[in-house]
C-alpha cells in the first residue's frame, strides 16, 4: 500500500484549501447566493440584503474572493463583486482528483480488489 504524502499540500494546492475553507461558513454561502445569475454586488449591497455590517460583509467577501468564488473590481473607490466561474471550475477539478486519490469511486475499488472465489 502507497505511503500518505508527508503533507496535505502535495495533493491538495493551496487555492483549493482557500476554496473550501471559504465554503465552510454558512455566511459566505448565503452572500455566495447572492450572485446567482451573474450578479455584480458591492460590499454594501451584500451587507444591504444579508443585514449585516459592512465590515462583515467586507471580511467575507474577502474570504470568497481568496478561494477563487468571487473576483473584484475596482471602480474609483467603488469595489465591485462577481461569482469567478472559470476558477470555481479549476477548484473543483483540483478537489476531484484529490478525492479520486484518496478515495476512489465504488467501481475503481471493486476493479482493483482480488476476485474471491465463494464456496459452492
Amino acid at each position: 500500500m502507497a505511503e500518505p504524502p508527508a503533507d496535505i499540500a502535495d495533493l491538495l494546492p493551496e487555492p483549493a484549501r482557500d476554496f473550501l475553507k471559504a465554503l465552510a461558513s454558512e455566511t459566505r454561502q448565503q452572500i455566495l447566493l447572492l450572485f446567482i445569475g451573474g450578479a455584480t454586488l458591492t460590499v454594501g449591497e451584500v451587507a444591504g440584503r444579508l443585514g449585516i455590517g459592512q465590515s462583515t460583509a467586507s471580511e467575507q467577501l474577502a474570504l470568497l474572493r481568496r478561494g477563487g468564488l468571487l473576483h473584484a473590481q475596482r471602480n474609483g473607490k467603488l469595489v465591485s463583486y462577481q461569482a469567478n466561474p472559470a476558477a470555481i471550475t479549476e477548484r473543483l477539478a483540483q478537489l476531484q482528483g484529490f478525492l479520486a486519490c484518496c478515495c476512489p469511486p465504488a467501481d475503481d475499488l471493486a476493479a482493483q480488489r482480488p476476485a474471491t472465489a465463494h464456496p459452492a
